[in-house]
């Protein structure tokens, strides 16, 4: 018997590089531990379900070997990075019929779908890894954002369209933001956790206070907290977004892998 078991993707991106940021892609760091369930794969190649079956392994909602976020926290869903035909029967059960979910993976996940799915919407992605010329610090201008701060971070959110990001989003980590009169006006967070790394995500700035360097100073702090607990800072961007990858190449991320992010439709 499966049992569903309920929980307990820019800042200020401006540059003078003229070389395209996609140029040049690091290879895949030998040596390191593999996800759970994910034989010789590498955490970081499956980072959602490495999250899910490892730090996050608590939000985890679950049938048979598929896993999800609630829906209130990320839309993401996870699966091991070769699923056959009982996974993504695991997965529709999961997630219910007609329903789109967001799957992070390789680009050629779209010719494997079985029969019943769909494609809704997909995109192509980089993953930057940081790299020891990236220098954190904290901000005293930055505060902690919590459950009293949610209206005004999805208002931030709606205004940015940073990437997902849902009304308990802020539980996955740490969140920082800066406000000018006593207004939200950039933010930066932690999401993905697969072990040993932590995302940064949700980078975002009002258009009204672009410029200023303040979703550089946020990515400086949250990756602070990060290394201060023994974690390596990761980010995802939209392959077509160049500045903001330049930005993050600036500071010190380097680009590790590309990758695909999908809307799929379940089975009706």
């Amino acid at each position: 018997m499966t049992t569903v078991r309920p929980a307990p993707a820019s800042g200020d991106p401006t540059s003078g590089d003229t070389a395209h940021p996609l140029a040049q892609v690091a290879p895949r760091p030998p040596g390191t531990p593999c996800a759970p369930g994910d034989h010789d794969v590498h955490p970081l190649d499956n980072p959602a379900w490495a999250s899910l079956t490892g730090p996050h392994a608590h939000f985890a909602e679950s049938v048979g070997r598929a896993r999800r976020y609630p829906r209130d926290v990320s839309p993401f869903v996870a699966v091991p990075t070769a699923p056959d035909a009982e996974i993504w029967r695991d997965l529709a059960e999961l997630a219910g019929p007609g329903e789109i979910v967001a799957l992070s993976g390789s680009p050629a996940l779209a010719g494997t779908l079985p029969a019943g799915w769909e494609i809704a919407m997909q995109g192509e992605g980089v993953q930057l890894t940081a790299t020891d010329d990236l220098v954190t610090a904290p901000d005293e201008e930055a505060v902690r954002l919590g459950e009293a701060d949610v209206a005004e971070m999805l208002d931030l959110v709606a205004r940015t369209r940073p990437g997902p990001f849902e009304p308990r989003t802020y539980q996955l980590g740490t969140y920082l933001g800066i406000r000018r009169g006593g207004v939200l006006v950039a933010m930066a967070g932690e999401r993905l956790h697969p072990p040993g790394w932590t995302e940064i995500s949700a980078v975002c700035t009002d258009p009204a206070h672009r410029g200023q360097g303040l979703g550089t100073r946020l990515v400086r702090a949250v990756a602070h907290g990060i290394r201060e607990r023994g974690d390596t800072p990761l980010m995802h961007a939209a392959a077509s977004n160049e500045n903001a990858i330049r930005l993050y190449r600036s500071l010190g991320f380097t680009l590790r892998r590309r990758t695909g992010f999908f809307g799929l439709r379940t089975p009706d």
